[in-house]
């Protein structure tokens, strides 16, 4: 790949969020959330561990804001713990909560670093999770509620807001299959929870413009691009079927299309739905989802190959299902194929238009360590980001409106049901002394930033 150059004004950043980091989970009043109930349940977590700790961000955000200054990034995407803010989901407010986040927001723009918000990244209240969770409708009331007082507090300072994060998670993982809190497996529930989330995105978009003047408002979606595992009819249906519950079930009526008749016609056919259709649905919902935004946020990590006999519902990850040399996956197990993140782009912007698009997460985990020297030379995540960003620039050549890219992630740390077996991080975390080591990637991420350009191979 020869040497590549993007725009002055593209904003080069990295992406966390609080429960992952924070820890302090007992601390200034923070309530508890679903994942602090789901991780403390035995057989929940891969390695039995729980975001208590974490990476102790609450207490040293001060210590990683000035990585990221050294590292001369201009965004943080961070999210807002709901539980922290609103420890019963709805009524009484947190002030030390909304203390911390005003804190964290004044430093980084004391820093030169602009806040990227999401309010939701998968931290669910625990009372509002046993008052019936995403599945209820309450819950979305409740999430707009939420906003408004978060958005009233930082919206004078914070002025790039996304309002979910992966809400293919929250709903599939999360009620579906359960390997993710609140851990029900329940299609009923999957699907009325997947509508409740994406309209609480869009009653809360006017709640955050109206308290945020200049306010950008987007969500995050994480895509996957899908392709037949051959060129059989049974394959190319099967591939159908799995782009549709991955990605056109959220990306469609969040652009003013519904749902997808094609999926609806199959979860009826297979009785997920009635033939009535999602009965969570009420007269005007798809308008108020439809809500315009300024842009949209996508997350990528890996495509999907698909196969007639696989039953995407039921696998825990897309996966490719043909040969690949063991050094084309990751430590998740994920295939490394940066061809995908062209082609999630550019189909989106060919498909949807959105007026401004950011890759709001992309990274790789590997487990390299520090070394003799103090030094962590983790050569697979810089060739990863070197040919993703490759991939980014020509999807900008191409005519996608790419605004900006997010690393996942600065920091190593606790990674949902896998707890602390995997490591996203360009910096190391010696989560026994909280020590941070900056990875090679991370020194090549800052060359990249200071010099708006991916150098060659």
């Amino acid at each position: 790949m020869s040497s590549v150059t993007f725009p002055k004004t593209f904003c080069w950043g990295v992406a966390t969020s609080a429960y992952q980091i924070e820890g302090a989970v007992g601390e200034d009043g923070r309530g508890e959330s679903i994942w602090d109930r789901f991780a403390k349940t035995p057989g929940n977590v891969g390695d039995g561990s729980t975001g208590d700790i974490a990476c102790d961000h609450y207490h040293r955000f001060r210590e990683d804001i000035a990585i990221m200054k050294r590292l001369e990034l201009r965004a943080y995407r961070f999210s807002i713990a709901w539980p922290r803010v609103v420890p019963a989901g709805r009524g009484a407010v947190n002030e030390r909560g909304l203390d911390f986040y005003a804190r964290l927001v004044d430093a980084l723009l004391e820093a030169g670093i602009e806040p990227f918000a999401t309010l939701f990244h998968w931290d669910l209240p625990q009372p509002l999770e046993d008052a019936g969770g995403w599945p209820s409708r309450d819950t979305a009331q409740a999430f707009v509620d939420y906003t408004d007082v978060v958005t009233r507090s930082l919206g004078d300072r914070v002025k790039a807001w996304i309002t979910h994060n992966e809400p293919w998670c929250t709903s599939m993982l999360g009620y579906q299959k359960g390997i993710h809190a609140p851990g029900r497996r329940d299609w009923g529930a999957a699907l009325s929870a997947s509508h409740h989330v994406l309209l609480s995105h869009g009653l809360s978009v006017p709640v955050i413009r109206a308290n945020s003047r200049s306010a950008r408002v987007g969500i995050a979606l994480n895509l996957t691009p899908a392709t037949p595992a051959s060129p059989s009819a049974a394959d190319r249906e099967a591939c159908r079927h799995f782009d549709g519950w991955f990605n056109r079930w959220f990306l469609d009526p969040l652009h003013g299309r519904q749902y997808p008749a094609d999926m609806v016609a199959d979860y009826v056919a297979t009785g997920r739905l009635s033939p009535e259709g999602l009965s969570a649905a009420r007269p005007g919902d798809l308008a108020a989802i439809a809500a315009p935004t300024d842009f949209l946020g996508i997350n990528y990590y890996t495509r999907a190959v698909v196969r007639s006999h696989d039953v995407p519902e039921e696998q825990n990850h897309p996966r490719t299902v043909h040969l690949a040399p063991e050094s084309s996956f990751t430590d998740m197990g994920w295939e490394v194929h940066p061809e995908g993140l062209f082609e999630i782009l550019t189909r989106v912007h060919l498909e949807h238009r959105p007026a401004t698009i950011y890759v709001t997460e992309n990274g790789a985990s590997y487990m390299t360590g520090p070394n003799d020297a103090g030094r962590v030379p983790d050569a697979k995540r810089v060739c990863f980001l070197r040919d993703h960003l490759g991939a980014a620039h020509r999807a900008l050549d191409a005519g996608v409106p790419l605004a900006g890219y997010f690393v996942w992630s600065l920091l190593d740390n606790f990674e949902w049901d896998r707890g602390y077996s995997q490591r996203f991080g360009i910096v190391w975390v010696d989560y026994r002394t909280q020590e941070r080591i900056l990875k090679d990637s991370a020194l090549f991420y800052a060359e990249v930033v200071s010099s708006g350009q991916v150098p060659a191979r």
